[in-house]
């Protein structure tokens, strides 16, 4: 097979692969409000032997998105708005995307996120509570290190949001929107 016809099936391969890893991750976060560190290791080598065989600079620009999305995804995961397995997810999907396609998927992921978080919130009935929780941020400049009781995710009455689903979708949606390559 030529060259150009084997960069063809390792783009199919990659699209196969990248859709498997991020719905799989997705369900799971929908049921079990966790994503497997199994599930992340294996996605992250799959994104490294399939970009192998492209080169160095094809592994470099999958290691540059992966650093860029976990720097994004801890101060996220910092900040409480998506718990750690979300952040890895959000960390393998660098790696696929590379740093080039990564704004923009990153774009789509936080629309995505935030509509969900307001959809979970007006199902509980407790989109007023968000409105307030908001404008206090915006008076106080705040959000971290407040005085008070410390809430966190495994708080009791807490809301989360299965993050790993703007995470899929929006990575999704870039990729096969903007048609990004390895």
């Amino acid at each position: 097979m030529s060259v150009g016809g084997g960069a063809v099936v390792n783009q199919t391969v990659a699209d196969v692969v990248l859709t498997a890893f991020l719905s799989a991750a997705a369900w799971w976060d929908l049921t079990t409000r966790r994503v497997p560190n199994q599930l992340i290791l294996a996605g992250l080598a799959a994104a490294v032997l399939l970009r192998a065989p492209l080169g160095l600079e094809a592994c470099l620009r999958g290691l540059e998105g992966f650093a860029v999305a976990l720097g994004v995804a801890v101060l996220f995961y910092g900040l409480g708005a998506v718990g750690g397995g979300d952040a890895k997810l959000l960390a393998l999907a660098g790696a696929f995307l590379g740093l080039q396609a990564l704004p923009g998927a990153l774009a789509y992921i936080v629309l995505l996120g935030a509509a969900l978080a307001i959809v979970m919130m007006a199902r509980r009935r407790l989109l007023f509570l968000l409105f307030i929780n908001t404008l206090e941020l915006l008076r106080t400049r705040r959000m971290v290190a407040r005085e008070g009781k410390a809430r966190s995710l495994d708080s009791p009455g807490a809301l989360t949001v299965p993050y790993a689903v703007p995470i899929a979708l929006g990575t999704l949606m870039w990729w096969f929107g903007q048609g990004v390559r390895l």
